[in-house]
């Protein structure tokens, strides 16, 4: 494990200019106010000791019981809401919408704290396309609202000291002939009929030919295929860390290849100022949720529109009858009530479902790697100055950083000039460790720790000017941000056996895929409601 003095080395490394504009600016003591948030502690450590457990103060039934409100669990109460199953009981979970669509705002400024865009959705995301089409987001004529679509400048990257348009920093034979075969990917069909990569990857090609390549790691994969540039490597480094929290040389050749193969041929996506937060609380809208109800004197829970109670479950136990019986524990108050259930569709993550779920071993419940995350917000009072009069772009990347870079909370507001006020979200993948040891230096780190590294990026491109602009930073540490397609994801047994219940209990998470993003997330959440209205 690192000491935290080796975590105060490493960051140091980062560079020089970095390391030199928080020495500055440590001496001309103008530290903003920075908030940290460590998403689920301590209560998350708590349930999983078990410390959470008491027995319940009362007692209720219902009909339908969905435990977390992430994009999953929101989908699948759309879903049955759509289809007229509006007797739902949502109990929320630590965190509003989940750690993919979680945001935060100040003084009308809207910034995402989880993910900040959504690609155009695959021919295989028919979920997702229908749910685009009830938002007004996708249009009767197939394209899409221009408002929803990122404004352009969409991306640049900082390479050699310049910057560049995209974030692949050049053209060279290695990346022609990686992008021809991606070209090729894309219509690629199996001896099954379907396509070989495909979002749901469930929807994915069995074909042993391509299947195989889950037995390498992406990085074992580019080598054997000869690939040897330093900015391809890096590009595909950087495109792995953004999606899935580690870089090549831990994930999946499959899910590698599958980045880039199982999306459409345009690079445009989607995204709005909360980030996903905006299509979660559409969710909310569209299913007619019925937001913070309260526990009534009536041991029978009937619901005309679905309701949600801001509670976490703290264990769950299937019944000899097929009713699953579930312990909420109100997130504000501690207090425990115990709910019987019809169907429960458990929207957690499966590191928590295998914690509280009684003897999860008939389940097959294996907790898979989970990558731990940095979003960062800095507020900015005013915009610094760009290099060279660069025009500054969404998406923001330094080469050969160990960040992701940076984007622009404001570049989706029409205004005939910029706001005054923006605020810039940093993002990094934290793998310069084994994922326990970034979980325990993040544990450890200082606010201070903190901030140096989440700033790094934004060091590099502003230098020590960059805090004259900052009037506070907000620091979300997730620990444990979304789980790792490691290679033998694809042919994981136990995700398989979950995916296929048809029980009282279901299970419905961007988990099940083996990895984070909402196309995943919302496809397991409306299979489980489909299960349920069957």
């Amino acid at each position: 494990m690192l000491t935290r003095r080796q975590f105060l080395s490493y960051t140091a490394a980062l560079g020089a200019a970095s390391t030199f504009s928080w020495q500055t600016y440590q001496y001309l003591n103008r530290k903003p106010p920075v908030s940290i948030n460590r998403v689920g502690l301590p209560l998350g450590h708590l349930l999983r000791d078990g410390a959470l457990l008491q027995v319940p103060a009362r007692r209720y039934e219902c009909n339908t019981l969905i435990l977390g409100g992430g994009a999953a669990g929101l989908g699948a109460l759309w879903y049955l809401a759509k289809h007229n199953h509006r007797d739902v009981l949502l109990a929320e979970g630590f965190e509003r919408n989940g750690n993919n669509a979680a945001y935060t705002s100040s003084d009308g400024l809207k910034a995402p704290s989880g993910a900040h865009y959504l690609a155009l959705p695959s021919k295989e995301s028919v979920y997702v396309r229908e749910m685009l089409a009830d938002f007004g987001i996708l249009q009767s004529d197939g394209s899409f609202r221009e408002t929803d679509l990122v404004y352009a400048p969409e991306s640049r990257l900082l390479y050699q000291d310049k910057w560049v348009e995209h974030l692949l920093p050049k053209e060279d034979a290695d990346s022609k002939r990686f992008f021809d075969l991606i070209g090729h990917l894309k219509q690629a069909y199996g001896d099954d009929g379907k396509k070989i990569f495909a979002i749901p990857i469930a929807l994915s090609s069995a074909d042993e030919t391509w299947r195989k390549l889950d037995n390498l790691t992406f990085q074992q994969w580019l080598e054997q295929e000869g690939y040897h540039s330093p900015e391809l490597l890096w590009y595909l480094d950087y495109c792995c860390r953004d999606d899935y929290g580690q870089g090549i040389a831990q994930v999946s050749a499959f899910v590698g290849l599958h980045y880039f193969a199982a999306r459409n041929s345009t690079e445009t996506v989607l995204t709005w100022p909360e980030g996903l937060a905006h299509l979660s609380e559409n969710l909310r809208r569209h299913a007619g949720l019925q937001e913070g109800w309260q526990w009534q004197s009536e041991n029978r829970i009937r619901l005309e529109k679905p309701a949600s109670v801001n509670a976490s479950a703290v264990k769950i136990k299937p019944l000899s009858d097929g009713r699953i019986e579930v312990w909420l524990r109100d997130n504000a108050k501690g207090e425990t009530v115990a709910v019987t259930a019809q169907h429960v569709i458990s929207a957690m993550p499966l590191m928590v479902a295998a914690r509280i779920i009684e003897s999860p071993e008939q389940f097959g419940l294996d907790i898979p790697e989970y990558a731990p995350w940095l979003v960062s917000n800095f507020e900015l009072h005013s915009f610094p100055k760009e290099k060279n009069n660069s025009e500054l772009a969404w998406d923001n990347v330094v080469y050969g950083s160990q960040g992701l870079g940076y984007v622009v909370a404001t570049n989706q507001l029409i205004r005939v000039s910029r706001p005054e006020r923006t605020i810039f979200t940093a993002y990094a993948a934290l793998n310069h460790d084994t994922t326990q040891s970034v979980r325990r230096q993040l544990l450890e780190a200082s606010d201070e720790e903190l901030l140096q590294f989440a700033a790094q990026d934004l060091l590099t491109v502003y230098g020590e000017g960059f805090w004259r602009h900052v009037s506070h930073v907000d620091i979300t540490v997730r620990g444990h941000g979304m789980s790792v397609p490691k290679p033998g994801y694809l042919s994981d047994e136990a995700l398989l056996k979950i995916r296929n219940r048809n029980t009282g209990l279901l299970f419905a998470h961007s988990d099940l895929s083996g990895y984070s993003v909402f196309e995943e997330a919302l496809y397991w959440g409306v299979e489980a409601a489909r299960k349920v209205l069957a």
